[in-house]
Parts: structure tokens; C-alpha cells; sequence
């Protein structure tokens, strides 16, 4: 599984409209981290997680905003 185990942290309530059968997928990746760690999770817990592991394994993002980063410091 890619995504870690949820370090521990104070839950904050989001809201998301989904087509349904993202919802589905993302039902069906919440059971397979439980099944994984041992440990239910909703969906709206494990999204800002699964986010930004995507964010992170997004070479093409890191690498524009280390171009960006430093084009702001050269200026």
C-alpha cells in the first residue's frame, strides 16, 4: 500500500462532491487500509493524506515549483 499509516492528528470535517464511481473506488480503498493497518478509516480522514502522497509522487509538479521557487529568488 502507498499510503503510510494516518499519523495520529485532530480530525477536520471537508466537503467533496464525487461522480459515484469515485466514491465506489475510494469506499473500496478505505477497506483495503483497513485490511492493511488493522485500523477503519473514513474516506474524508484517508483523502487529504491520499492527496498529498499524490502531490509528493508528482515529479512534473515538484519539479514547476522548484523552477518557480527559485525564479521568486533570483528576482
Amino acid at each position: 500500500m502507498k499510503l503510510a499509516k494516518l499519523p495520529d492528528r485532530t480530525p477536520v470535517k471537508m466537503s467533496v462532491v464525487l461522480a459515484p464511481s469515485l466514491a465506489k473506488r475510494l469506499r473500496e480503498y478505505a477497506d483495503f487500509y483497513a485490511e492493511t493497518y488493522g485500523s477503519r478509516e473514513e474516506v474524508m480522514e484517508l483523502i487529504p493524506f491520499m492527496l498529498e502522497a499524490f502531490l509528493d509522487g508528482d515529479a512534473e509538479f515538484r519539479k514547476a515549483k522548484r523552477i518557480a521557487t527559485l525564479d521568486v529568488a533570483s528576482s
